[in-house]
């Protein structure tokens, strides 16, 4: 199912099949001496990972801002969600990455939204939506974009550290992870030498928010991708976007949009 013909490396950034290919540099994404391991049941990130909830040893720091729901879908509906995808095509990402949009055309820096392009959320992510709500920190939670990445470790997969635009996405994150278990590694600038992971379960979802979606940055190393991987990410959108807010009629047409579940990839619409 991965086209290991193609690279979407530019920059600075890479892949296996460009480092191959062109001698370019590894992935740039760093690891801290300094690591700790969050607990998802205790709220804590642990300095020793060797241990299990509640078993825990040696000192800790308090990391608030995830939320983590396993078993969230099962393996039936998983395979389900597989098949839906893999109908769609594909486009080529940064540092061996493959991926599916459905939202509208932004341009951040002119902090300009077109939604012309956009044709709403998956029809398969219609049951993913009304389980999310059924969850207190997401009952009010409105998708109004859905990014499908690929990551498979022949590529040599990952994704160095960021921040998700605070202009026109909200305070939430929400991640559903397929296909394997990963690792999200965390990093501020607050704590120059210290990292967080924060374990990726399969058929889990996760939510990044507060301090860990302002304060620290989250990226993933290829490492940590052993086996194919499809990361659901769904985004809302930010005060300014929302009623009261000074884009609201925009925000609105967005989310009229989202919620059709008509939606198609942003690629399939092109020629």
């Amino acid at each position: 199912m991965s086209d290991m013909s193609r690279c979407g490396c530019k920059g600075i950034r890479s892949c296996l099949l460009c480092e191959q290919e062109k001698h370019k540099q590894n992935e740039i994404i760093k690891c801290f001496k300094n690591i700790h391991y969050f607990c998802d049941i205790c709220d804590k990130a642990f300095e020793e990972n060797k241990s299990k909830h509640p078993n825990h040893h040696g000192n800790y720091m308090e990391f608030p801002g995830i939320f983590i729901q396993r078993d969230f879908i099962s393996l039936e509906e998983e395979s389900n969600i597989f098949e839906k995808i893999y109908e769609n095509h594909f486009v080529e990402s940064q540092s061996g990455r493959r991926k599916q949009d459905y939202g509208p055309k932004v341009n951040f820096k002119r902090k300009k939204v077109k939604p012309d392009v956009f044709t709403g959320l998956p029809k398969f992510s219609e049951f993913i939506y009304q389980r999310m709500k059924s969850l207190e920190i997401l009952e009010d939670f409105e998708p109004v974009e859905q990014c499908n990445l690929e990551y498979v470790p022949e590529r040599g997969s990952s994704i160095d550290p960021h921040f998700d635009d605070f202009w026109l996405w909200g305070e939430r994150l929400v991640t559903l992870n397929l296909g394997s278990d990963s690792a999200l590694c965390m990093t501020s600038s607050d704590y120059p030498n210290t990292s967080v992971h924060v374990p990726l379960f399969r058929r889990s979802l996760t939510v990044v928010y507060g301090p860990a979606r302002h304060a620290w940055m989250h990226g993933i190393h290829r490492c940590d991708i052993t086996d194919r991987r499809l990361a659901i990410t769904y985004r809302e959108l930010s005060a300014e976007f929302q009623p009261g807010g000074e884009k609201e009629k925009v925000g609105k047409s967005l989310l009229d949009i989202a919620m059709t579940f008509e939606g198609v990839p942003i690629a399939s619409l092109k020629p």
